[in-house]
């Protein structure tokens, strides 16, 4: 069952909103509901990973070093 919902929002961020909405042929509400329903998800925002990408998990052994290790961390903190 649908229901009717008013929001308040900034007249700039309602353009962009419609804009985007209208370059992904769908409509304003639908984008919203889409957002709403996959940000309320138990899992939201964590991604599946693919059997393919599990299989080469560990694949490649980097050296251990200092800058080795910088550049895992780094990898670390952006990834997770």
């Amino acid at each position: 069952m649908d229901s009717k919902l008013t929001l308040k929002l900034d007249n700039g961020v309602i353009e962009r909103a419609k804009m985007y909405a209208k370059e992904q042929n769908i409509s304003l509400s639908k984008l919203i509901e889409n957002y709403l329903d996959a940000l309320t998800k138990g899992n939201a925002g964590k991604a599946e990973v693919s059997p393919l990408v599990e299989s080469l998990t560990g694949v490649v052994k980097l050296k251990e070093g200092a800058e080795n290790r910088k550049y895992i961390d780094y990898l670390s903190n952006k990834y997770n």
